[in-house]
């Protein structure tokens, strides 16, 4: 059961070799085969089974936590979004000017539609005040 042995080693690549890993790693594989073992006496050809087990196995999280493997933190870009929403307003709110001077020079509505757009840097600015 080559295909269990190589999706257990793909499960814990990112976990630092130790004795833990290695028992660990172990008894998930023969918890696999086990479950394999169950599924083909049930009828399941070995192809089916095996993949049936991989995906009722599901995720290894806990078992890293418990390893002490630090997820990768995500990158905060809370400052960045704030600045793409300014200037795009910007540009949005300047193509409403242009439009309203450009086809209704008499009737000024371009504050209406601006009041919806400046919510959205608003909204990006409150939520980086809020990280900090």
């Amino acid at each position: 059961m080559k295909k269990l042995q190589d999706h257990v080693d793909e499960l814990f690549k990112d976990i630092p070799e130790s004795e833990q890993k290695t028992a660990i790693k172990q008894e998930v594989l023969e918890n696999l085969e086990e479950k394999v073992w169950d599924l083909m006496e049930q009828g399941k050809e070995e192809e089916d089974a095996i993949n049936k087990a991989i995906v009722d196995f599901g995720d290894i999280g806990d078992l890293k936590k418990e390893l002490g493997v630090k997820q990768p933190k995500r990158k905060n870009n809370i400052k960045l979004n704030l600045g793409y929403s300014i200037w795009a307003s910007l540009l949005i709110i300047a193509l409403f000017v242009f439009i309203n001077v450009y086809y209704s020079p008499n009737v000024i509505w371009f504050v209406y539609p601006t009041f919806a757009v400046l919510w959205w840097p608003l909204t990006m600015y409150f939520k980086w005040q809020g990280s900090k």
